[in-house]
């Protein structure tokens, strides 16, 4: 998309910061405005707009693209619900295997961690399983993640759902939410098996496979525009 306006600017109105282009709200894709919560977010998106040249980048501009996933998800609040409680049942850290030994070692010593908080900040440890069967957690865990789920306003809501869906994972996704965990913990734990596999492969020397680069590319790119998000929510 070539750029076509000369300034950008925010208003503030009752729902934060209107970020403009030529003095007109930009529409998200699905016709919303884009709104910044806060003055900072809202300052750090007007910076992302005004450096682009010739043709815009998404790429280059995460905090506009978090916030328009955002402001494009708050309507669908009741069904992401749903969905990120099923990731109790399915959470990556409680799909175990026994075999190779170095996988499982590493699921112990990376995994474990990650559990061993959610026990603690939840008081509801979590079953694993070595098997193909699926799990059921217990009801108590189920509703107590409810309660938390609808204690978050819609940006923290959202970002949960990114990170949980890119992780496959609500416990790591609650523990970055939590500032627990930092992007590089997420991505070590999430993708546990292909670093070990791309070791097996001596990545390092031969180079990595296009297609898991861009999507590890992806993946790391996700997890830093979340941390910045998050950091500009909680920016006075």
């Amino acid at each position: 998309m070539k750029r076509l306006y000369k300034t950008v600017s925010h208003s503030k109105n009752e729902d934060g910061y209107a970020i403009q282009l030529d003095g007109k709200t930009i529409k998200t894709p699905d016709g919303q405005d884009l709104v910044a919560p806060n003055r900072a977010m809202a300052d750090v998106i007007l910076a992302e707009w005004s450096v682009q040249e010739n043709h815009i980048v998404p790429e280059s501009m995460p905090i506009t693209q978090t916030l328009t996933t955002v402001i494009g998800r708050m309507r669908d609040r009741a069904a992401i619900t749903t969905s990120l409680l099923k990731y109790l049942d399915t959470d990556l850290l409680c799909y175990r295997v026994k075999e190779p030994l170095e996988i499982a070692k590493r699921q112990k010593e990376i995994w474990d961690r990650w559990l061993t908080w959610f026990d603690e900040q939840f008081e509801s440890p979590l079953e694993v399983t070595y098997g193909i069967e699926a799990l059921k957690q217990d009801e108590d865990t189920h509703k107590q993640i409810w309660n938390y789920l609808e204690s978050l306003d819609d940006y923290y809501f959202t970002v949960l759902q990114i990170i949980t869906s890119v992780a496959g994972s609500i416990v790591l996704g609650l523990a970055f939410l939590d500032g627990e965990a930092a992007p590089e913990d997420v991505f070590n734990a999430a993708e546990l098996e292909e670093i070990y596999h791309s070791e097996l492969a001596g990545e390092d020397v031969h180079g990595a496979d296009p297609v898991q680069e861009k999507r590890q590319n992806n993946l790391r790119f996700e997890l830093k525009s979340c941390r910045a998000f998050l950091d500009l929510l909680d920016a006075e």
